[in-house]
């Protein structure tokens, strides 16, 4: 049964419980309770790849839906701040155009001092948590089955990120859509998964088992123990397509948004440059990274356990489970060596 009770993460600038309006949640409570119980053929059209382009031109592409909502209005209703934004207002005519909008964030999302930090891919609401039993933030097979996670006959990166610790970041609608790299190294593998196209909803997480393993991923592999690299070992960063999102576009710029160039083995990513986009929708960025490299932030682990706010993770899953609201290039976790 999919929950209906509100969803709440913290505002990690005031450390404050808020509620999450969920996007067509009562949509998404149907399909994957009584849609999915009486009527699996639909259920699973539902999370093809056909139905989900199908909704996203529908919502996102249709010239009819510009008449009926401004996308200014639609900025207003969601909190999106358009001056952060770096086109000029008349160019964000449309609402694809709005949800693939680029940002000034040399300017409004600044990278830490300390270039020990490991920092967010995205604007996202985390959690973190580790593949090991002997560590208290243990949750595997919890969002995702760990084999899956990286492909079935990856043995090699199963292996290299065996008891691993890692964060999932959940994109929503109204956030930016570029994900930037979290760490700095060199590319050693990049590849893509197929999969589904479930839901980010935190309900159809709870009941869609392991969600994240199954929809259609692009996984990066980067060794950061090169020269100019963060010394963290080994990280992967997997992008997860959802409902609505049919593509991850891989589009890495080391200056701005300038001369963008799909992302290849070999390759010697910065940090906090942008890396890839999601079409619009919601959608989800895991970074893994190697047991024992890293430490992540007080206040994300401490967010978690916090009994004052109601979330839909915490039901599921049988503990407290609390969001917490992140920026992108923002410090999520530090590399053992610097703490």
């Amino acid at each position: 049964m999919v929950s209906r009770m509100p969803h709440q993460y913290i505002d990690r600038a005031t450390a404050q419980a808020k509620t999450e309006s969920l996007f067509c949640d009562a949509i998404v409570n149907y399909c994957y309770c009584e849609l999915r119980e009486s009527a699996s053929v639909l259920f699973n059209l539902l999370s093809s790849a056909r139905v989900s382009h199908l909704l996203s031109y529908l919502n996102f592409d249709l010239p009819l839906s510009c008449s009926f909502n401004s996308p200014h209005k639609i900025a207003r209703a969601l909190g999106i701040v358009l001056e952060e934004c770096v086109a000029p207002l008349e160019a964000l005519n449309t609402p694809r155009a709005l949800f693939e909008r680029q940002i000034r964030y040399w300017d409004c999302r600044p990278m830490p001092p300390d270039a020990g930090a490991v920092v967010s891919p995205a604007d996202a609401k985390v959690l973190v948590g580790s593949f090991s039993q002997t560590d208290r933030l243990f949750l595997k097979n919890k969002f995702f089955c760990f084999e899956e996670l990286f492909g079935a006959d990856k043995y090699e990166w199963q292996a290299a990120f065996e008891n691993a610790d890692f964060a999932v970041f959940r994109l929503t609608p109204d956030k930016y859509h570029y994900n930037h790299t979290p760490v700095a190294g060199r590319v050693v593998d990049i590849y893509e998964i197929s999969g589904g196209y479930h839901s980010c909803n935190p309900g159809a997480v709870v009941a869609e088992a392991t969600p994240y393993s199954k929809n259609k991923r692009v996984v990066t592999v980067i060794d950061t123990d090169v020269d100019g690299g963060d010394k963290v070992g080994l990280v992967a960063v997997i992008e997860i397509v959802a409902l609505m999102i049919g593509d991850i576009q891989q589009c890495y710029s080391d200056s701005r948004y300038d001369h963008p160039r799909h992302v290849v083995p070999g390759m010697m990513l910065r940090k906090g440059c942008p890396k890839s986009l999601y079409r619009p929708g919601s959608s989800v960025d895991v970074v893994v990274l190697q047991k024992g490299r890293v430490v992540f932030s007080r206040d994300i682990v401490r967010n978690m356990y916090r009994n004052d706010a109601q979330s839909r993770f915490s039901e599921g899953f049988g503990r407290p489970l609390v969001e917490t609201d992140v920026r992108v290039r923002s410090e999520i976790a530090r590399g053992r060596h610097d703490t």
